[in-house]
């Protein structure tokens, strides 16, 4: 009887080894966890590298706002300020509307940008830290808080 017990065991087992049905469920299994995780990090890192875009472009728009500021003089007062810089880095425009959502969310601080005079060559720099509002993906990996940094330099030009 144990003998019989054991043939028949070894012989359903012989079958189950040899029959293909289950192959493409079990490999399937096995393989959407990381082709679903390798998509989501694809997702986060092309968020990270269009924050950066839309960063480059709100600096690079406040360093060409203020390379046209007419200087103060004795009979003229300029109408632009870093406050309006930092207004037009943040929104794209000087008078965002009420409510209005930033290029970048999160990005609204304006301690978060420095800019300083022109330099001995006519240069005005811009630049700014922020620091990346990440999807859950990352802290299930381990990757820690990613800043964000970028400058721009443009030449002083005025009126």
């Amino acid at each position: 009887m144990m003998a019989l017990r054991n043939l028949i065991r070894h012989r359903l087992s012989l079958r189950f080894w040899q029959r293909e049905e289950g192959a493409v469920l079990a490999e399937a299994l096995l393989a959407i966890p990381f082709v679903t995780l390798f998509a989501a990090g694809i997702l986060e890192f092309g968020s990270i590298f269009w924050e950066r875009m839309q960063i480059d472009a709100g600096l690079r728009d406040a360093g060409r706002y203020l390379s046209r500021c007419r200087p103060l003089s004795g009979t003229y007062v300029p109408t632009c300020s870093q406050a309006t810089a930092k207004t037009i880095a943040f929104y794209g425009t000087q008078t965002p509307a009420a409510g209005a959502t930033p290029r970048v969310p999160g990005w609204n601080n304006p301690a978060d940008i420095t800019i300083t005079a022109p330099d001995a060559d006519g240069n005005i720099t811009i630049s700014t830290a922020h620091l990346y509002q990440s999807s859950p993906v990352f802290g299930f990996l381990g990757i820690s808080a990613i800043t964000i940094s970028s400058f721009h330099e443009e030449r002083y030009i005025g009126w």
